[in-house]
This record gives structure tokens, sequence and C-alpha cells, in this order.
């Protein structure tokens, strides 16, 4: 596969699923305006997938005009929970370059899983994405966005609920349709 293999069915994701659904209120304005960076890496070490991350936050700091990243990962972290343990790597990177607070990684996976829930739970689809991705989101736009933003609190709980009221063989159905060039109704 080439990497237009991995961007259009992420794109897609982003378009049907987290902008499409709503999951996330703020993405759709970064979206339109072009500020969202989608990188594939075929990465098959984690110490690479970290020099990958970190290179990705040098690259947010050199060009403040892109707002946000997807890091696509296929070869690499493709079960969930060494995806889930790889996280907190990523968040002491973070750390010791002092960019916690700057940056932050919110996580999907295509097998992502909330504590206490079951594998086959709609609302496991709030972060299920084509591919293993890390998504870098700068501390201060997110800021901004939240304090615009009318109930914050609420999100959580109303994408659970869509995602429920949705059910999981539509979510399946959505996320499957993101490898293909017909969009899900």
């Amino acid at each position: 596969m080439n990497e237009a293999d991995y961007i259009a069915p992420t794109r897609r994701w982003v378009e049907q699923a987290v902008i499409g659904l709503n999951l996330c209120p703020f993405a759709k304005r970064e979206w339109v305006k072009d500020r969202v960076r989608i990188v594939v890496t075929h990465d098959t070490e984690e110490w690479a997938l970290l020099a990958t991350l970190h290179a990705e936050l040098d690259f947010l700091e050199a060009n403040p005009a892109v707002e946000t990243t997807l890091i696509v990962h296929p070869d690499l972290l493709t079960d969930f929970f060494d995806y889930n343990q790889f996280l907190g790597d990523a968040d002491a990177l973070l750390s010791g370059l002092d960019l916690e607070g700057i940056y932050q990684i919110a996580s999907f996976h295509p097998d992502y899983q909330f504590g206490g829930t079951d594998p086959d739970d709609a609302e496991n689809y709030t972060n299920r994405s084509p591919f293993p991705m890390l998504h870098l989101l700068r501390e201060a736009s997110l800021e901004g966005a939240i304090a615009r933003y009318p109930d914050v609190d609420s999100i959580p709980d109303n994408n659970m609920n869509l995602m429920n009221d949705k059910g999981a063989d539509y979510m399946r159905a959505l996320l499957a349709g993101c490898f293909k060039d017909d969009e899900i109704a």
C-alpha cells in the first residue's frame, strides 16, 4: 500500500465520523481551513515511533499555521493493549521535551476500548479509527475552543449516547466505509 491508501481512509474518517457525527465540535473549523496535517509512518519499533513523534512536535513548533497533526502508524501497535501501554511513553516524551501543557496527545485505534466496556460496545467507536494513530493537539488552541463552547463537559456523554443510538453495527459499517470511495448515509 502507498501513502494515499492510508491518508484517504483517514480523511474519510475525519469527515464522516469526527466531523460528520460532530464527535469533536472543534474539528471542522481547522479541517476546512486546511490546518490539519496527516503524517503516515511505517515505523516498526516503538523507539522509531517516538522519534517520529519528536520530529512532528518539532515540525509543529516551527509551523504555527499547522494546528494539529494525525500521525498514522499502521505497522506498529496494532494490538490495542500494546498501543495503550505506549501512550505512557509518548506522554513521557512530551514531558521530557518540556512540551507538556503546550501539546497533548489524543489516542485513536481500530480496537479502542474504554475501561469497563465490552469490546463490541458502541461507545468505543468515539475513539475508533481506521488505523492506529496519535493526534497531536496544541493546548492553547484547545483551551480557546473549549472556552468558546457552551457546555464542553457534555461532549463525552453526548458522544457516547450518540454511539449507543447509532449502534455498533452502524459504526462498524461507517468505519469500514472509510476504506471505500462512497460514503455511509
